[in-house]
């Protein structure tokens, strides 16, 4: 009798395993060589070719390649024209195939669109059946997790109407503190520094340490050493994944014990042991009576959510309130300090422009710490922000992959054909923004009209960058008390080398000379 029901259950499992090794099997077949080629047939009968990929790999090396030789070297001056160092592929590509062609990251189709009215038309229509593709997904799994960055569908909706709230109107404007405040720690640094001798300083470091504090007290409502630490191992782990971005993934490559893997699981429980530390002193705060709700930061906003129950079946928990932390950790000081950085680089270079802005903080803030209401007033500060944002945008490309088959103008664009934005190419186009297009002036801000889809540092549509309000306060803050505070010019030691790590980084930071305006003064 035993015999016969141990042969039963024996026989069931081997079923159910048989079974669960053909879906492996056919989901392989399907995502690796069918729906690629059922992609490229759609897609070369509308017209849309590219280079032709490689089994597997698609055109992954190739890319890799082409990067690799044209960031080998440093550029011989500071020359804004860097497309074709940051995007090779996309130059020699467009050239061959013309504006649309479609090329293949490992078995993932892309079509490139530059196209500005389809552009328009595809991020405002299509925000819900576009989103990450799965390998996007995957790179970033270990990273910033199913935060709203990589969310898709319904649950990219509800995420989106959760944090929103914490970058909009009032709540926005009360950040303005936390702002100045850390901005005047740093620059009272800097100020101490120049007494005692130093001139010059690779201020990127100063600024990514400033805009981390800021969203530590944004997010955790702290500027503990908790904060700092979750800083430091995000920016390991960012430049592990940016790894990943580039290799081939195979399906459960992320279990094999190779010290890469074991490198990204050890920082990514430590983040979240870090995280979960501040999330239970938070919960313990409630139930002790201490605190009746877990605060008005993000985080208090999150855990606040938890407890409620959401409609369609939309829940938070643990994982995903970490997830967002993380996503927000990252994106409230990472795009922000390069957009600083950059912005610092471009005026040291531009003495006239400082000193143009320097005269309207003076104007308009008259000496006084700037506040929300001074914000809008500093239009010529508006200008050589959004200058930056043109020339360096904090990413190279915009990627967004079709979840269902859409329409866009006249193209027929199949489920899982991503569609390849390449911001930096749009923003350099000489067509868009004519033959000084990579040359820095902020005055071609001063036109009101604008073509949609050539602008895009924050996408664009529904599914924009909730924190740009954030940014751009937080950055027009920073940059009106520095440059009040310093007259900066660029150091000798400074190498531009523009380089791409999901972002786009000076590859050995920004070296400029600082000279105290009023070294008395401190708002």
């Amino acid at each position: 009798m035993m015999t016969m029901m141990a042969m039963v259950v024996l026989t069931i499992l081997c079923g159910v395993c048989v079974s669960l090794l053909m879906k492996i099997a056919h989901d392989t077949l399907s995502c690796y060589f069918l729906n690629p080629r059922r992609i490229k047939k759609i897609m070369e009968r509308q017209g849309v070719r590219g280079p032709k990929p490689r089994p597997l790999k698609g055109n992954i090396l190739d890319m890799a390649s082409l990067v690799s030789k044209t960031t080998s070297q440093d550029m011989n001056s500071i020359n804004h024209d860097i497309v074709g160092r940051l995007l090779p592929h996309y130059v020699a590509w467009s050239k061959q195939y013309g504006r649309r062609f479609i090329f293949w990251n490992g078995v993932e189709p892309r079509m490139c669109l530059t196209e500005t009215q389809l552009i328009k038309e595809f991020l405002s229509k299509y925000s819900t059946t576009s989103g990450r593709s799965w390998q996007q997904q995957q790179g970033s799994k270990h990273f910033i997790g199913r935060g709203l960055l990589m969310a898709n569908g319904k649950d990219w909706y509800h995420q989106r109407h959760i944090v929103a709230p914490a970058f909009m109107g009032d709540k926005l404007k009360s950040y303005v503190g936390n702002m100045v405040e850390c901005t005047n720690e740093i620059l009272q640094q800097l100020q101490n520094k120049v007494k005692s001798g130093e001139t010059e300083f690779e201020i990127g470091e100063y600024m990514t340490n400033l805009t981390a504090d800021i969203i530590s007290r944004t997010e955790f409502n702290t500027n503990s050493d908790k904060g700092k630490k979750i800083f430091s191992l995000l920016t390991v782990l960012q430049r592990l994944c940016a790894q990943a971005t580039r290799k081939l993934y195979l399906p459960g490559s992320r279990f094999f014990p190779s010290k890469y893997n074991r490198e990204i699981k050890l920082l990514k429980m430590e983040v979240e042991r870090l995280l979960i530390e501040i999330i239970q002193s938070r919960k313990d705060c409630v139930e002790i009576g201490r605190s009746s709700s877990y605060g008005n930061d993000l985080l208090g906003m999150l855990l606040n959510e938890m407890q409620k129950k959401r409609e369609n079946g939309f829940s938070l928990n643990l994982q995903l309130i970490m997830d967002e932390c993380k996503t927000f950790f990252f994106a409230g000081h990472e795009t922000t300090a390069l957009l600083l950085t950059w912005t610092v680089m471009l005026l040291a270079n531009n003495s006239s422009w400082q000193e143009k802005v320097r005269a309207e903080v003076e104007q308009v803030c008259h000496g006084q710490t700037p506040s929300a209401d001074h914000l809008p007033k500093l239009t010529l500060l508006n200008w050589v922000i959004n200058e930056t944002l043109r020339l360096y945008p904090p990413a190279t490309v915009l990627p967004r992959m079709a979840l269902e088959d859409i329409k866009l103008g006249g193209l027929h664009i199949p489920k899982g054909l991503s569609i390849w934005i390449p911001v930096l190419a749009i923003h350099h186009s000489k067509e868009l923004w004519g033959e000084d297009a990579n040359e820095f002036n902020p005055e071609r801000f001063a036109s009101k009209s604008f073509t949609p889809g050539r602008f895009i540092p924050f996408a664009a549509g529904p599914r924009n960058c909730v924190g740009q309000g954030f940014a751009m306060m937080e950055a027009k803050i920073i940059l009106a008390m520095l440059i009040s505070r310093f007259s900066f010019t660029i150091s000798e030691n400074y190498r531009h080398a523009p380089v791409t790590v999901l972002t786009i980084k000076p590859k050995y930071g920004v070296q400029v000379c600082l000279k105290p305006l009023n070294p008395k003064k401190i708002y």
